[in-house]
């Protein structure tokens, strides 16, 4: 889709257990955490590979392992944040 702006945002809400979350459920089927640490896993990282009519090929990250796998827009900023906060680490 052309035009679509997205504005990711990185925060310390406390401790999840006191959180009481209302996602909007026409946009949010589920809600669920992963933490860092597996994150970090190379095991739990990964690469999906497309091809447009044979021709053109693009390489998106996924992460995997966890209660759902991770991919498309969510996984490029998860991607890009564990780059920003963990240069050396990632």
């Amino acid at each position: 889709q052309r035009g679509l702006m997205v504005a990711p945002v990185v925060a310390n809400l406390g401790p999840l257990e006191t959180l009481t979350l209302t996602p909007n459920p026409d946009e949010v089927e589920e809600v669920f955490t992963l933490p860092l640490a597996h994150l970090l896993r190379e095991e739990n990282q990964g690469y999906t590979h497309f091809r447009t009519a044979g021709r053109y090929g693009y390489t998106l990250p996924v992460f995997l392992n966890g209660p759902h796998k991770v991919w498309g827009l969510t996984a490029i900023i998860t991607e890009l944040t564990l780059e920003l906060l963990l240069p050396d680490g990632y």
